[in-house]
């Protein structure tokens, strides 16, 4: 890491978590002169909490897209990334099975491997060949991605941190920036930090949950109106909502959670409309519900459906382990109820350092988007982690070349009504 701030760079990324390590490495991979700058420290952060899980089950096509290339930089450097290539199954009741089926038909026509399982009998025939212990009813519709997994949040993004320094970026912890200088066009000629002023030719900005401050900083509007796809308009609509992550573990051997040939999980994904009762026959909810769980270090990790906290939030200090009461209860409950080998994951539930707080655009899918001629912002309303390719994208973008992957989710789609499709999912990102 340089000792102090120099006085100009080509390329300022503001960041270090996920997009602003993965743009600083393919930038430096192309020859590029690129400092990253974060207020904290690599992977402070959303990406260096995230539960880790890598999927390509949107029911969104420009999604899909992206992801696929995603997982192929995660399985380029599996290693250094700490990536465990172990699958991704997401399961549903009979409300899902369109969407999933139109998943699994767009995965077939962009080459991404997967299966998809219909009927109760056929998925659970499906459930029990990979767990002899598979034990959850009314499951009408699996799609199994062979491809994805997940990775170890804080090493991973280490490893991205060291292929970008080794591939020639700088990064410097603890600068804080504080504003941007402006020339006549409305281009930024220079960056304010805590360290002193930096001169810049362009600028990338990726700073997760604290998007608004930098948002306000370059002088972009806060509230918008957004044209839907019918042609009606929402008018006034607060650019960014904040939603905090419900995610925890139990204290299982991840050596448990091991398919019947002894192979890691693949990460599970359940959503159900069946009553979810505790191992002492307690209901917990008779609700449609939805958990995901998987390996971790050593126990199990995994969340459920996050929760709105509002259209304004105080980031700092970043919280953490921030869940709704009876979280343990539902998610300890879920597990069981899929898995007899996790009956008594209540007991062993812990709340660790884990979820946090995410911002999320006014239709909740990512801004990659140029919003000043030398400033590109990427704004991933909580996919950030999984979405290593975006960094790769956006270098190409820097370079002159354009990104049929990041086009979809330009900034003037809120104007134009070319919104992506919503699914069905509880999650505001699926």
């Amino acid at each position: 890491m340089p000792d102090r701030l120099p006085a100009s760079t080509p390329t300022l990324v503001i960041g270090a978590g996920v997009h602003g390590l993965s743009t600083a490495w393919h930038l430096a991979r192309a020859g590029q002169p690129v400092l990253v700058v974060d207020k904290s420290d690599i992977a402070a952060g959303a990406s260096g909490i995230a539960c880790g899980i890598v999927r390509n089950n949107y029911f969104q096509p420009a999604m899909q897209e992206l992801m696929a290339a995603c997982v192929e930089v995660w399985e380029s450097e599996a290693e250094r990334l700490h990536y465990h290539s172990s699958g991704y199954i997401a399961l549903g009741p009979v409300s899902q099975e369109s969407d999933l089926t139109e998943v699994w038909e767009r995965h077939h026509r962009i080459g991404y491997p997967s299966e998809l399982f219909l009927g109760t009998d056929e998925v659970t025939e499906h459930m029990r060949s990979l767990y002899d212990d598979w034990r959850a009813p009314g499951l009408t519709v699996c799609l199994h991605d062979s491809a994805g997994g997940y990775a170890f949040n804080r090493e991973s993004m280490l490893g991205l941190a060291e292929l970008a320094q080794d591939a020639g970026a700088e990064i410097m912890a603890g600068i804080q920036v504080t504003g941007f200088d402006f020339d006549q066009s409305g281009s930024v000629t220079a960056v304010q930090t805590s360290a002193g002023t930096i001169e810049v030719e362009q600028v990338v900005v990726a700073v997760g949950p604290w998007i608004a401050s930098l948002w306000s900083m370059l002088g972009l509007p806060d509230r918008l109106d957004v044209r839907q796809p019918d042609g009606g308009v929402l008018a006034d609509q607060a650019m960014w909502t904040y939603w905090y992550l419900q995610e925890g573990e139990v204290e299982f051997d991840p050596s448990v959670f091991v398919t019947n040939d002894g192979r890691s999980s693949p990460v599970l994904h359940v959503d159900s409309d069946q009553p979810l009762y505790a191992d002492d026959g307690t209901l917990i909810t008779d609700d449609a519900w939805g958990v995901y769980f998987k390996p971790d270090r050593d126990s199990i990790q995994g969340g459920a459906q996050p929760l709105t906290v509002g259209p304004t939030f105080q980031v700092d200090p970043y919280p953490t382990g921030s869940v709704d009461p009876g979280f343990p209860d539902l998610w300890s409950a879920s597990l069981s109820h899929c898995l007899a080998r996790f009956e008594g994951a209540r007991g062993r539930y812990r709340q660790t350092r884990s979820g946090g707080v995410g911002a999320f655009t006014a239709d909740n899918f990512p801004v990659f988007d140029h919003m000043r001629d030398n400033v590109f912002v990427a704004a991933d309303s909580n996919h950030g982690y999984k979405m290593i390719a975006v960094g790769k994208e956006i270098a190409r973008v820097l370079q002159g070349e354009h990104s049929s992957l990041l086009r979809p989710f330009r900034y003037d789609r809120f104007a134009t009504g070319d919104l992506h499709p919503v699914s069905h999912s509880p999650y505001p990102w699926s």
